[in-house]
């Protein structure tokens, strides 16, 4: 099955508007969703997302962003019957969304919304006082639970690679639980040189390493505390080397019992809650 390239989506009366053939061209937006490479190369091109479960929709709507239509199984209509009005709402039953999506929706309600811009790195910063900063973390799971420790443990913004995974991503969206929408973010792009940017708008790069020769986090000064950029590499090989000659300070979360590191959302969330724990 192939995803149509371009969709109109006129709006329609308000109501339930009940579908009952796969291959509906209205459900374009909503093909294949398992398949990860059709994905990524059909939503930012044609500039939309998708959200899953009502929790998500509506934190994508509080933030701002307008639907393109809403997918719901029939019976769970009257969850989303009031935003009738602000897009088509398509319902289904599970059958149909199985054979649309790819997978059992049991959640039983999706959203399309369309992208707003990105705004520059330097827009940001100029915004942020705190600053997470991730290097070819490619995992949508792994930016998603970030973004969701940003959010929740006191950082204004991340700042991504141009290799980064996208945040709008379905699988992002739904770990960071909606977060994705409240942190805000850019790419940081020539990467590593526009590290230099973050340097010269005040922030100190702190670069994440498991090195034993790096500064154990708790003992950072409080001039390195006072507006830190954290920078963290993907699962594996960890920060470029180039990234961390790039950076102001090498940084280690300490470790027992044999363990040399922890997963990057995890390491990220440590490093965030010890860098704004005396708010």
């Amino acid at each position: 099955m192939r995803l149509n390239r371009r969709v109109s989506h006129v709006h329609q009366a308000p109501g339930a508007v009940p579908i009952d053939d796969p291959a509906d061209p209205r459900l374009a937006d909503y093909r294949e969703l398992t398949d990860v490479a059709l994905r990524v190369r059909y939503e930012p091109p044609h500039g939309l997302f998708i959200a899953e479960g009502e929790l998500v929709l509506r934190r994508a709507l509080r933030a701002g962003y307008r639907p393109r239509s809403i997918l719901v199984e029939t019976k769970r209509y009257e969850q989303v019957a009031d935003l009738a009005a602000d897009a088509p709402v398509y319902t289904a039953g599970p059958d149909v969304l199985t054979a649309v999506t790819g997978f059992h929706v049991h959640r039983g309600i999706l959203a399309s919304f369309h992208r707003r811009p990105l705004p520059s790195a330097a827009e940001v910063l100029a915004a942020a006082r705190r600053v997470l900063i991730l290097e070819d973390v490619n995992n949508h799971t792994n930016v998603g639970a970030v973004f969701r420790g940003a959010a929740g443990l006191g950082m204004d913004a991340v700042l991504l690679s141009p290799s980064c995974a996208d945040p709008l991503y379905r699988r992002s969206v739904r770990v960071s639980m909606g977060e994705v929408f409240a942190v805000p973010y850019a790419r940081l792009d020539p990467w590593p040189d526009a590290l230099d940017l973050v340097r010269t708008k005040g922030f100190t790069v702190l670069a994440l390493t498991p090195a034993p020769d790096a500064v154990p986090i708790q003992e950072l000064t409080d001039g390195q505390r006072r507006r830190p950029a954290l920078l963290f590499g993907a699962e594996g090989p960890g920060l470029s080397g180039t990234a961390q000659r790039r950076s102001d300070v090498r940084v280690r979360i300490p470790m027992r019992g044999g363990v040399d590191s922890l997963n990057v959302a995890a390491s990220a969330a440590v490093a965030c809650w010890e860098l704004c724990r005396t708010d």
